[in-house]
């Protein structure tokens, strides 16, 4: 296959998937169009119109920014079949029928490109079954795709090849689903629910059976299933609820009927649970009926009861011995709780045993290699392990004989026994299914590398399972200089070694003077002998900003004086960012907020990861932004007022002032730019693996191109007239009661500085000259008894508080 361009994608079926599939093609600035039913009437496409709309409204947003929503096309299948010619890629997402998928198969299939790939967004349907009645030609170009919900969150798409599917189509596919989507694929086996949805469903039903054996309930299971188990944090009643209680029994029932007791041991565990069946009954959907597990009434959380079928308070959580056991290692931590007295205990073993026995029954079937199931449970269900690295490293063989000493006690959910490969041969012997060449391939009897296609060249640290080899970007390279904040370092391939990469080490990220003094030390050491510099860490955050405990104990020793100096420092190291003598590139992914922003800002260039969040939000802590960032708004201002018609600045400061004094936070990279904190030239990044490749080709693209820093120059300000313009909307915030008193003040403070000082508007200032009247408000502020209660709120429960 040549190579695979997607100028245009094709959704069929509008519903909740389809439609947020087609928000995320837009979000990633591919042309889409969303076909349904048409309708009775003069519109047609009422149908998809109207789920245009609905993107709009959902939480958490499919789209990057909501606006975009009109950017899809709406279509119907009487009218605009046509279209279908003009689409490399259609993707099928009606609801779960085979027979209506393939009516919808024969009406579309002569409007098709040669070349068009045809995927089914199917959760389990036999994709050899729903290829049988297509004709010859369009076999080969047909396979299964199966997007995780959200999609635009969800990092897993998996495919599935028909018997017929050409293998360079796969490829092709993707290639594009990896760098234009941003997704992380694994390859399924075509049987019943693929791979994630078999061994999480399989999970959550026996989460749901040995919850009910020992007598939890739901807020207590999900306490327990939840972060402290190194899961998604919603945990497992939770989880259904989000997913939808009426799709969960979608792949419940898939299980039943696609399965056997046959072909599967634990098949008399797929009986759809009581309490499910109980409010599928009552109509109770989840989320998207507002009752399901869990219901809210008002502030206040309540729990499904299936004894008296009403719901009663929810809120209970699990036993601290236990949360303190998951804190252990994970050999220690699984014999603790294998010989745990109490419920909780006992419940955490058995659905740990019980997902080991059946990823292990199963792996052969369902997936190429146990690397496969590992990523798909971390993809697609949020676990930072999947259950062969857990198993792995708690110590194979031992977990190996407590599993199997169970199932030959009758303890365990069916008798089938551990596959010989698990106590036999090289997986025994090397003490585990992830070895540095491979991971286990039951099949073939060897430990198999990943698949490597030329899009994963851009990945420099694809995301790894534990016991894989690999290099750890942490480690890599050559290093330059290093102490406990900071790392700077080069990469090690050639024709990428010439840019210095400076990779914070601080907790989350932030910036404490150890760090600032790092990146001052990086921008010289760039300068002397690198054709640039990216500040990038291959974990989130990018940064949360000033590390404010590393401040205080020289504020409770010097006062004022100190913060003073420290943030004198911060806003020199941050214009030397700036004015540096070759490109500085911030890659940025996750949050950004605070002086991570203004870190971000100062840089010549963003490289930013789709899901990417900043914002300056001192205010949550009763300060302003110190590090430059209020000089950055009123200098961005000018400069969008200067490329204008107008001649009015005020209009182009107003929106920054305002995302600054509320703490508004971009909630994607779209919106960030929206806010001004990411510009038009910079590069937003789909997949965040490829975001390091990205920010130094940029690096490298901008010094080949002759890079030279910008002229500081003065600008012009909006004065005290602006200022006076800016606080009477404030007044109607603060009276209104949508602001307190003190956010009234921080807020006073930060047009202050935004709009120049006591000046005339108009007045041509230096960033010098503003960041100075940025100090003087952070120092102003610091030593008020309001601000310090925010900060020490802030530092001893992570919640802001607003007094």
């Amino acid at each position: 296959m040549s190579r695979f361009t997607v100028k245009r994608v094709a959704v069929l079926g509008a519903g909740v998937m389809g439609a947020q599939i087609a928000a995320h093609l837009v979000n990633v600035k591919v042309p889409v169009v969303l076909f349904d039913l048409a309708k009775d009437g003069a519109d047609k496409s009422a149908i998809a119109r109207q789920a245009i709309a609905n993107l709009k409204k959902m939480k958490p947003s499919p789209l990057g920014v909501a606006d975009d929503a009109d950017l899809i096309r709406p279509a119907n299948y009487d009218e605009h079949l046509a279209l279908l010619g003009e689409c490399d890629l259609v993707i099928e997402a009606i609801a779960e029928r085979m027979d209506w998928k393939h009516q919808l198969y024969a009406r579309i299939a002569p409007h098709l490109a040669a070349h068009a790939i045809l995927a089914t967004n199917t959760s389990g349907l036999p994709i050899c079954q729903l290829a049988e009645p297509l004709t010859t030609e369009l076999r080969p170009r047909f396979c299964g795709i199966h997007f995780f919900n959200p999609p635009r969150y969800m990092p897993l798409v998996e495919l599935i090849a028909a018997p017929e599917t050409r293998a360079d189509v796969l490829d092709a596919l993707e290639g594009f689903v990896t760098t234009t989507l941003g997704k992380n694929v694994v390859r399924a086996k075509d049987t019943p629910n693929f791979v994630a949805n078999r061994i999480g469903i399989a999970g959550m039903l026996s989460t749901m059976i040995e919850a009910e054996r020992h007598g939890l309930t739901f807020d207590v299971v999900d306490d327990l299933t939840g972060k402290r188990l190194g899961r998604a944090s919603s945990g497992t009643f939770r989880t259904a609820d989000v997913v939808g209680l009426d799709t969960l029994a979608h792949v419940i029932r898939t299980m039943q009927t696609q399965l056997s007791p046959e072909t599967d041991p634990f098949y008399p565990t797929f009986e759809t649970p009581k309490v499910l069946q109980a409010l599928l009954d009552k109509g109770h959907l989840g989320q998207k009926t507002k009752a399901g597990f869990y219901k809210k009434v008002g502030r206040d959380v309540l729990r499904f009861d299936l004894a008296s079928g009403d719901y009663v308070p929810a809120g209970a959580k699990a036993d601290e011995v236990y949360g303190r056991m998951l804190k252990k290692p994970a050999p220690e931590r699984l014999k603790l709780l294998r010989h745990a007295e109490g419920p909780q205990g006992r419940f955490l073993w058995a659905i740990l045993r019980n997902g080991f026995h059946y990823a292990a029954l199963h792996l052969q079937a369902i997936a190429e290699t146990a690397r496969d199931v590992d990523q798909a449970m971390r993809w697609g269900f949020g676990m930072q392990q999947g259950p062969f690295e857990l198993w792995q490293q708690a110590g194979w063989l031992e977990v190996a004989r407590m599993v199997q000493e169970d199932i030959d006690a009758g303890r365990a959910l069916c008798s089938a026994p551990l596959p010989a490969w698990v106590f036999e041969g090289p997986v025994a012997e090397r003490g585990g299914v992830h070895q540095p060449e491979g991971s286990w391939n039951p099949a073939t009897g060897r430990f198999e590398p990943p698949r490597t296609l030329p899009v994963h060249a851009r990945q420099l640290y694809r995301e790894r399972v534990f016991g894989e080899g690999g290099p750890d970007w942490r480690t890599d390279g050559a290093t330059v200089y290093e102490d406990d904040a900071i790392r700077l370092w080069t990469l090690p391939r050639a024709g990428l070694d010439d840019v210095l990469i400076a990779s914070l080490k601080t907790k989350m990220h932030a910036i404490s003077p150890a760090v600032v003094e790092g990146l001052d030390r990086a921008v010289e050491e760039a300068e002397a002998r690198f054709a640039g510099l990216v500040v990038w860490s291959g974990d989130e955050p990018f940064s949360v900003g000033a590390d404010l405990q590393a401040t205080l104990p020289a504020f409770a020793a010097m006062g004022v004086q100190a913060i003073e100096s420290v943030e004198a420092e911060m806003q020199r190291v941050m214009l030397r960012l700036r004015y540096a003598q070759v490109p500085t590139v911030a890659a940025v992914r996750g949050m950004a907020l605070g002086g991570g922003c203004e870190l971000a800002v100062h840089c010549a260039r963003r490289v930013a990861h789709m899901e990417s969040y900043m914002g300056l939000v001192e205010v949550g802590v009763g300060l302003i932004p110190g590090a430059g960032g209020l000089t950055y708004l009123a200098r961005r201002a000018a400069e969008n007022a200067r490329a204008s018609t107008g001649t009015d600045l005020l209009p182009f400061l107003t929106e920054g002032f305002k995302a600054a004094a509320m703490a508004t936070v971009g909630t994607s990279a779209l919106e960030s730019r929206k806010l001004g904190y990411l510009l038009d030239s910079d590069v937003i990044v789909p997949h965040r693996d490829e975001l390091l490749f990205v920010a130094v080709r940029e690096a490298q693209a901008l010094a080949t191109g002759g890079y030279r820093p910008p002229l500081q120059r003065r600008f012009p300000v909006a004065g005290r007239s602006g200022k006076a313009t800016i606080l009477g909307s404030l007044v109607n915030m603060r009276d209104g009661g949508f602001i307190t008193a003190y956010d009234f003040h921080i807020a006073s403070r930060i047009a202050h500085v935004v709009t120049g000082g006591d000046v005339e508007a108009g007045t041509l200032v230096s960033e010098d000259y503003l960041m100075k009247l940025e100090r003087e408000a952070f120092c102003a502020l610091i030593v008020q008894p309001k601000t310090q209660a925010r900060i020490m709120a802030l530092l001893d429960s992570g919640k802001p508080l607003r007094n």
